[in-house]
């Protein structure tokens, strides 16, 4: 049996949430520099602007280092050389269903 190493998932996942992080910088800095939807404007005019940057900032590192983590360890699984059928040769078989017949009563009145 000729199996990989195991990586080390800790060092892995810190790198990849550091660029994931790095991401966030440019992109947060593009929103900014950009000023969307007036967002450069709100920051600048407020007191606790700073906050509301460090947060977006913060939480699309966090998913940005997420995807870049999962994409790695995606890409790491070992591909099934059996791609035939699972289950043998399925071959269609014909059934006959029959339903009980309805049949609508006249009532007397």
């Amino acid at each position: 049996m000729n199996q990989k190493p195991e990586p080390d998932l800790m060092r892995l996942y810190l790198r990849h949430c550091a660029v994931g992080f790095a991401l966030s910088a440019v992109f947060v800095g593009l929103i900014l520099w950009f000023d969307v939807v007036g967002l450069r404007g709100l920051v600048m005019g407020s007191d606790i602007g700073w906050l509301a940057v460090f947060l977006l900032w913060f939480f699309n590192g966090t998913v940005f280092g997420s995807v870049q983590f999962a994409i790695v360890i995606m890409s790491q699984a070992d591909d099934d050389d059996d791609d035939g059928p699972k289950r043998g040769m399925l071959i269609p078989v014909r059934v006959e269903a029959k339903s009980p017949s309805r049949r609508l009563s006249r009532r007397s009145s």
